[in-house]
């Protein structure tokens, strides 16, 4: 997406002050959908952790977190979080959460490196959520049910918000889709994945896309995807794996919208596997990465609910800062008070 879209004839369905409202609406009804649907409990989760643990989220491996000098850590380095994927799991091993039960948390994060457009930026806020399973629930089956519950949550949420506020019309399809990224891939061989997906989720209106950050009979990925926490390494029907992207069609930027990017992580086998293809071997010897390559860390799953997303989604807003105290170019603000966009 170009860093800035604004729509012809676009125009808020709510003011300010409503927008305010239904922000937290969404938040509070979503939430609470989401932790009865996974059995989630809620905690709290942290700002920043310490440097060169293995703690923060490398996301692609290519940007560089915050960083700051803490005199309470001897002068050591502590970092801002990118997002939560890894303490998470971290964090239910030292609650004890047994199988089938849950945490999520209210994760804000700084990613300096994004790069900002009407759905990206360099403040994230989503739910970030991880729940424990067994070694048998390793399968699709399970990862498939896991996002028919979110959507589920997702139908909830936008069905009592439309009654909350008349003026806005639900537009989701009462079912999402699933697809593998390489039958995907069969079916548009001549598109770039973003092209695919913004075929795939037009024609279905919500889809779940499989098997993302492993290669795929092309040699090609569909999107690359960290090493060391979805398990995304070749099945045994030969295709990638355990994890993947909810996606809808966006009604008033007319495009895929990803919501949420989730999925079964890495049991001590793949992490070894998935840590080989990327050349990140060296990650081993980190304290997370120790704790789960010596099987200390239950077998889990987890992912990612942005929580701007959502609203701007919901509220069928046409720029992330509408809903959302962000960091914007003059350029950008310019450009949207000219076109009646108001960004917080």
């Amino acid at each position: 997406m170009k860093q800035l879209f604004l729509p012809q004839d676009y125009c808020s369905q709510l003011d300010v002050w409503q927008t305010e409202h239904a922000i937290k609406f969404v938040k509070d009804t979503f939430q609470l959908a989401l932790a009865a649907e996974l059995k989630l409990r809620r905690i709290t989760a942290p700002l920043a952790v310490p440097s060169g643990k293995g703690l923060n989220d490398n996301l692609n491996g290519s940007e560089a977190p915050v960083s700051f000098q803490a005199r309470m850590l001897g002068g050591k380095k502590a970092e801002i979080v990118q997002s939560l994927a890894k303490w998470k799991r971290y964090a239910l091993w030292r609650h004890h959460i047994s199988p089938g039960l849950g945490i999520y948390t209210d994760m804000n994060a700084l990613r300096p490196d994004e790069a900002v457009s009407n759905i990206h930026s360099v403040y994230v806020d989503q739910w970030d959520w991880e729940k424990v399973i067994t070694p048998e629930e390793r399968t699709v089956e399970r990862l498939y049910t896991c996002v028919r519950r979110i959507y589920a949550a997702l139908k909830r949420t936008e069905f009592l918000l439309s009654e909350q506020f008349p003026v806005l019309t639900p537009f989701l399809p009462e079912q999402i889709t699933f697809i593998h990224a390489e039958e995907l891939r069969k079916r548009y061989p001549e598109a770039t994945p973003k092209q695919r997906e913004q075929v795939i989720t037009k024609e279905y209106g919500a889809v779940f896309i499989c098997g993302i950050g492993g290669a795929l009979s092309d040699g090609t990925i569909h999107d690359d995807r960290s090493p060391d926490y979805d398990d995304w390494s070749t099945l045994e029907n030969g295709l990638p794996g355990l994890n993947g992207d909810i996606l809808v069609w966006n009604p008033v930027l007319q495009s895929a919208f990803e919501i949420s990017s989730m999925g079964i992580r890495v049991n001590p086998e793949a992490l070894e596997r998935q840590l080989e293809i990327r050349g990140c071997e060296e990650r081993k010897k980190l304290f997370f990465h120790s704790l789960l390559l010596e099987g200390s860390l239950p077998q889990t799953m987890g992912g990612g609910i942005g929580q701007s997303r959502l609203c701007m989604l919901l509220l069928q807003k046409c720029h992330i800062g509408e809903v959302q105290a962000g960091l914007w170019p003059d350029e950008v603000r310019q450009a949207c008070e000219k076109a009646g966009v108001f960004l917080f």
